[in-house]
């Protein structure tokens, strides 16, 4: 994460804003002597892997949980999260591997332990050793506070995030467990996050797993990418740094000037590609709540991850035509979608009465015959913009069926939202023309826009609906009353 905290926050915050280097790297290269995370243990040289300034590098990325109670007591910081990135301005896209804290690996010198515990008990250098021993042979590595998260997005003036659900914790009855986890209490529904509603939103794992909360730090991530404008960041690099300084350890702080200004350049490269995440192989979790993968299988998975944005020698990438890119996507054939127009007619009826004419609620016919509308769903409210203000909305909740896992349907006032600037196809379906967003393969979001108002349908944090799931519930869209 230490990259993007010298130039706007590296992920969850160094990809987010890897794309202002270009612009800043003069003056940036003129404030080097700002540009200086806290040293990690110099023995750390004898694990990286060494490669060449501007080369393809893979760097290991930690998330650390430093609390005060940690401090007060000297029990050693945690590493909350695990990311790997692999950065190659020559591939189509940028590889990001979450690893699951609780997965159970050998650690040099301690035996069968959960990824997590090897930075407690050998800093970032027996960490990139455990990781190195996956298969993965990382040449750098940027471990961040969380409290510099938090203060990061801060400076940056807050990102737009669509909220799939309601997150709630207090660690009280009826939802309380034997672990304390961090509170959070959000609502479902596009909204500004700022400081710590960010950090509890990427952070929050209680009644999820690893593999959920790794796909919402993605779904945070490729939403703050492109909020977060160039002048902003050059305007408060200064702050940016301090921040990077105070709250991040990386092999980088005894580099050259040459060596972090080609990482920088290769950053910048790299970010002009969009980010690809690799999902972690099915794992069996042990009555311990440790995950075990087969051998077999992280093979695989990391060699997915080497490949990805690959392309054959002399090949140069075409782009997609409209009518390839929605091709076999007919919503007629879509399995698993079940007519319920009562249902969800009666759902957010009441809402309809309230809203009135400000903001006319448009519900969807069918849903997923598994799961269903949930609890605090429908939600009215209205999106407060940074300049006091703001637009009408509400947000309908859908629940996919498997854990953690939840799609929904968007209305609002606000007819240009920064989540639909991104690049898109368009499908014409039942009069309408639809404008389909896509990360990867699937299908991110189908968005419709009317004199008034724009509406769209999210898939699940993990993309669990079809492509013809979700032209499928998008098309259904009718006004109550219709």
């Amino acid at each position: 994460m230490g990259l993007r905290f010298a130039v706007g926050s590296l992920l969850v915050v160094v990809l987010t804003v890897a794309g202002v280097v270009g612009v800043a790297l003069t003056i940036l290269h003129e404030e080097f002597r700002h540009f200086r995370p806290k040293p990690v243990d110099p023995r750390i040289v004898d694990v990286l892997e060494p490669v060449a300034a501007g080369e393809p590098q893979t760097i290991l990325v930690l998330g650390s949980d430093k609390r005060w109670s940690d401090r007060r007591t000297g029990r050693p910081v945690r590493s909350d999260t695990m990311m790997v990135v692999h950065l190659d301005p020559d591939r189509a896209a940028t590889a990001v591997l979450s690893l699951p804290r609780d997965l159970l690996v050998e650690v040099p010198g301690h035996g069968r332990r959960r990824i997590n515990e090897a930075y407690s008990l050998g800093g970032s250098k027996l960490a990139v050793d455990t990781v190195n021993g996956l298969g993965l042979g990382v040449n750098h590595v940027i471990g961040v506070d969380f409290g510099g998260f938090r203060r990061a997005v801060n400076r940056l003036g807050c990102v737009y995030v669509d909220v799939d659900r309601r997150y709630f914790n207090d660690n009280d009855p009826p939802v309380a467990s034997s672990d304390n986890y961090a509170t959070i209490d959000l609502q479902p529904g596009y909204q500004l996050l700022c400081g710590q509603d960010s950090l509890d939103y990427v952070r929050f794992r209680h009644l999820d797993d690893d593999f959920v909360r790794a796909a919402r730090q993605q779904a945070f991530l490729r939403q703050a990418k492109g909020q977060i404008g160039v002048s902003q960041a050059l305007g408060d690099r200064r702050a940016l740094l301090k921040i990077f300084s105070d709250y991040s350890e990386s092999d980088l702080a005894g580099a050259g000037d040459a060596e972090i200004f080609g990482l920088l350049k290769l950053a910048y490269a790299s970010s002009k590609h969009p980010v690809r995440q690799v999902p972690f192989p099915p794992t069996e979790r042990q009555a311990d709540e440790t995950l075990v993968v087969s051998p077999a299988r992280l093979r695989r998975t990391i060699a997915t991850f080497e490949r990805v944005g690959a392309r054959p020698p002399g090949s140069r990438p075409r782009p997609r035509s409209r009518r390839a890119a929605d091709a076999g996507d007919s919503p007629r054939a879509a399995t698993g979608v079940v007519e319920d127009r009562i249902g969800g007619e009666n759902h957010v009826l009441v809402l309809a009465t309230k809203l009135g004419d400000r903001l006319p609620v448009y519900f969807p016919r069918t849903r997923l015959a598994r799961g269903g509308y949930v609890r605090e769903s429908p939600r009215g409210y209205e999106i407060e913009h940074r300049d006091g203000s703001s637009h009408p909305a509400y947000r309908i909740v859908l629940a996919h069926g498997d854990n953690g896992q939840y799609y929904g349907v968007q209305g609002t006032t606000w007819r240009s939202p920064p989540i639909l600037g991104e690049r898109s196809t368009q499908r014409r379906m039942r009069g309408r023309t639809y404008r389909v967003y896509r990360e990867g393969a699937a299908i991110r979001h189908v968005a419709w826009r009317t004199k008034r108002a724009v509406y769209w349908v999210s898939n699940t944090l993990s993309g669990r609906l079809t492509d013809a799931q979700m032209l499928a519930v998008a098309r259904s869209l009718v006004r109550v009353g219709r």
